[in-house]
């Protein structure tokens, strides 16, 4: 039986077009998001209904599943635990939350609805990420002491000077690399803080910020340093130019140019690139195939938000000035 899914809002990395002909689910609904964006299969498809907002989705018994863009992400907490509430399992895009009460209240509705909630939250899931995250688990590096990671997209004018709308830079661009740290090098943040600066806006008085430095340290008594920026020039032809670095007692993985570098090497032995031979897993899939009954996520919603966390906590700590020295 299909998993009947509703998708509220474009803001985002919406799913439509995976629903085009997906084998476990279909679309049924839609609200805030226009008709013309859908896949030609679906665009003129009346069976799939048009609701004005998300409360018609709720209300609508043909949904099981709802799939948050919301217009605002300082809105979509709300709008994720209403939909728990109602009955209905949710997929969010990042940030979920842009506070630890909203992220502590939709763990709470999930739990209490007995509904399933997760996040678009499969950057280590993707080539050649999820190639290094089994390395790491396999132990060939050794025990990870450092992680270096950076995460650096192009300005564009439509960039929401608001972080309310998208979650700002740590929240939308940052949160990729805090989840290379703990869902790609395997090891979970204990402490964290931030700086960040709008210099490079060219929207005078604008509140985007434009450049945010991260260092943590690593429940495993490591370290990890992150840079995350909206200064990527397009002469590099790579639209995310992110990088990953992890070094361990026995050797180290990396990552660059978005992915299309990379390299192992371990003690004496220059590995090489890496095999990707293994295509990339895509999350909503898996989140599908759980809710079918065929097997577990292979995060837990807690390991999952964990990085959601931890960029709020960044964000609260960048708002706080360093100690002059």
């Amino acid at each position: 039986m299909s998993i009947r899914v509703a998708i509220h809002g474009a803001n985002g990395h919406q799913i439509h077009n995976a629903l085009a002909s997906h084998p476990l689910a279909r679309l049924v609904a839609i609200a805030e998001f226009p008709r013309e964006m859908l896949p030609a299969p679906l665009r003129e498809d009346p069976s799939i209904r048009v609701h004005p907002s998300l409360e018609g989705i709720l209300e609508d018994a043909e949904v099981d599943l709802v799939s948050l863009c919301s217009p605002r992400r300082g809105e979509q907490a709300a709008h994720a635990i209403k939909a728990l509430r109602a009955g209905k399992h949710v997929y969010a895009e990042k940030p979920c939350a842009l506070n630890e009460a909203d992220l502590d209240a939709i763990i709470h509705a999930a739990k209490e609805a007995g509904r399933s909630f997760h996040e678009m939250a499969g950057t280590a899931f993707g080539q050649p990420y999820l190639a290094m995250r089994r390395i790491v688990a396999e132990g060939r590096i050794g025990e990870v002491v450092q992680v270096i990671a950076e995460k650096s997209y192009p300005y564009h004018d439509d960039r929401p000077q608001d972080e309310e709308v998208d979650g700002g830079l740590i929240g939308q661009n940052a949160i990729h690399a805090v989840r290379l740290v703990e869902h790609a090098a395997g090891v979970r943040i204990s402490s964290i803080q931030a700086t960040e600066t709008a210099l490079g806006n060219p929207v005078s008085g604008g509140g985007l910020q434009m450049a945010a430095s991260l260092i943590c340290n690593l429940e495993n008594g490591g370290v990890a340093s992150i840079a995350a920026n909206y200064l990527n020039p397009r002469g590099t032809k790579i639209w995310g130019d992110e990088s990953l670095r992890i070094l361990g007692t026995r050797g180290m993985i990396e990552s660059t140019r978005g992915g299309a570098q990379t390299r192992l090497v371990v003690e004496s032995e220059d590995c090489g690139p890496l095999s990707l031979d293994e295509p990339s897993i895509d999350y909503f899939d898996l989140y599908l195939k759980t809710l079918s009954g065929h097997g577990p996520m292979p995060l837990t919603m807690e390991e999952e938000l964990s990085a959601t966390r931890w960029v709020i906590r960044a964000k609260a700590a960048a708002r706080r000035p360093f100690a002059d020295s």
